[in-house]
């Protein structure tokens, strides 16, 4: 464990900074520190702590670096799972080829560089609104271990979405589950930004077929990522065109259409139009 005072120079306020080498000690230094009266931040990978503290968009008493606990580096098919750890970085996913529909998505966030320190747990909990790592594991049925001062608890991804991607006071992001059957379905990936590769998407889409249903999530459209299961249900009605489909799907979005510097309302949906069709036409012969 490591403890020391001032963090990073270009930091305003000093913290305190923790390296756990186990889950057990990394849940007593948080309890320690709450029972302080101070606060304690969790990471994973760091990079967007460091980016909104520059800015002081957040401040911490203390950080518990996570990277120093070996449960958290998993990345190998134990039984019928994939076993994902929240420290693996988003590089690693993708030259792993364990997984090619997340490996595909999060090959498409920020730049090489950037990615061999930007881990899945870290993309996961982003403050940001596209998180698009978690559209594979919406697909997937995923489960997550998340582990805190109560001990240890195995969750649906899909519920802790639902609660805004907050744990419990306390709680951090051990593992990611993935049932084995998922990681060779036929998939496709799919991300437009507004001026390069490198950058926020205007919409970003991952989908795969399974039981020869297509599954679809997206990201940068709304607030939010998000799986539908009406949109996917559209998506699948053969009794209706291609066209029909897609017109039918835009009207299901969950919230409204972002509009902002980076694109209007509209072209996001000319794009999402675009999307949607590349994935029915891609995955229309896959069987799965």
């Amino acid at each position: 464990m490591e403890d020391k005072k001032g963090g990073l120079s270009i930091i305003s306020f000093d913290f305190e900074y923790y390296k756990p080498s186990t889950i057990s000690e990394a849940v007593q230094l948080y309890q320690t520190i709450s029972n302080r009266g101070q606060t304690a931040t969790y990471i994973s990978g760091g990079t967007e702590f460091i980016t909104f503290a520059r800015t002081n968009k957040i401040t911490t008493d203390a950080i518990i670096d996570l990277k120093g606990i070996p449960e958290c580096h998993l990345l190998k098919v134990r039984g019928d799972e994939l076993v994902i750890g929240a420290a693996v970085s988003l590089n690693k996913i993708t030259e792993s080829k364990v997984f090619p529909l997340l490996g595909e998505a999060v090959k498409k966030v920020a730049d090489h560089t950037s990615r061999n320190k930007i881990t899945i747990g870290g993309n996961l909990f982003s403050q940001l609104k596209y998180r698009e790592g978690l559209l594979a594991l919406l697909l997937t049925d995923s489960k997550v271990i998340v582990v805190g001062i109560e001990g240890e608890e195995i969750l649906f991804l899909e519920d802790v979405m639902k609660n805004n991607m907050e744990l419990k006071d306390g709680q951090f992001l051990v593992q990611i589950l993935i049932e084995k059957a998922y990681l060779d379905c036929p998939c496709v990936s799919l991300k437009k930004t507004r001026l390069s590769k490198i950058g926020y998407p205007l919409a970003s889409v991952s989908a795969l077929k399974r039981d020869n249903q297509i599954r679809a999530a997206i990201s940068g459209v709304c607030e939010y990522p998000f799986r539908s299961i009406d949109i996917e249900s559209t998506l699948n009605d053969d009794t209706l065109s291609v066209d029909d489909r897609i017109t039918k799907a835009l009207t299901q979005l969950p919230s409204r259409v972002v509009d902002n510097f980076e694109g209007s309302a509209e072209y996001r949906e000319f794009v999402l139009r675009n999307m949607l069709e590349d994935v029915i036409q891609t995955l229309k012969e896959e069987n799965a």
